[in-house]
């Protein structure tokens, strides 16, 4: 099972957590997210990351050039779109792309189905919320190229396993405050997604 742990905002955290098997760490360029990094804040890390370490920056409501622009900067390997777009808006931006679909009932769940996606629960503000989807919703659906993200934490994290989701991403589950992680929390997330 691979593991994004997002809204990174220090280095302490981002190199905890690679240390304990992060597949992949996430950037918040999204102004009024309290994990909200500034490009060049987010750069300084990455520049100290081994290799190997997939480098994702979150978006809301920002234009190709934006995107790339602030990718190319940081060195972000893959962008994930936190806003309604279609297909033909994800093949502009410059580098691989990794769409959400805030899903409000199980149809959602096949939105952008030949490409890797992250499935998170509907919320009026952009994520890390902690609400959690209905895991009823993903019987009988194929999930290997969806990454759940939304109210997990070191303990239900058991919960997903026989689903067969490609990754997991948690924000909110395993801090300690908004913004900052918890080292225990994070190590136990990784451990329990990783023996799945």
């Amino acid at each position: 099972m691979r593991v994004k742990i997002c809204g990174i905002t220090n280095l302490k955290d981002a190199l905890h957590a690679v240390e304990c098997g992060a597949d992949a760490l996430g950037f918040v360029f999204y102004s009024k997210s309290p994990r909200y990094i500034t490009p060049a804040a987010a750069k300084r890390i990455i520049d100290k990351l081994p290799p190997f370490v997939e480098r994702v920056g979150l978006f809301v409501n920002e234009g190709v050039e934006t995107i790339d622009t602030v990718c190319r900067y940081s060195d972000i390997s893959r962008a994930q779109i936190h806003f309604d777009v279609d297909e033909e808006s994800l093949d502009a931006i410059g580098l691989q792309t990794l769409p959400v679909v805030r899903v409000k009932s199980p149809e959602d769940l096949l939105r952008f189905k030949d490409r890797y996606r992250l499935v998170d629960a509907y919320s009026e503000v952009y994520g890390g919320t902690g609400k959690r989807l209905n895991l009823e919703w993903f019987k009988d659906v194929d999930c290997s190229k969806m990454i759940l993200a939304g109210g997990l934490t070191p303990e239900n994290v058991a919960q997903v396993k026989a689903l067969g989701f490609y990754g997991l991403d948690v924000s909110s589950g395993v801090e300690s405050v908004k913004g900052k992680k918890d080292p225990e929390k994070v190590k136990q997330f990784i451990a329990n997604a990783k023996s799945l």
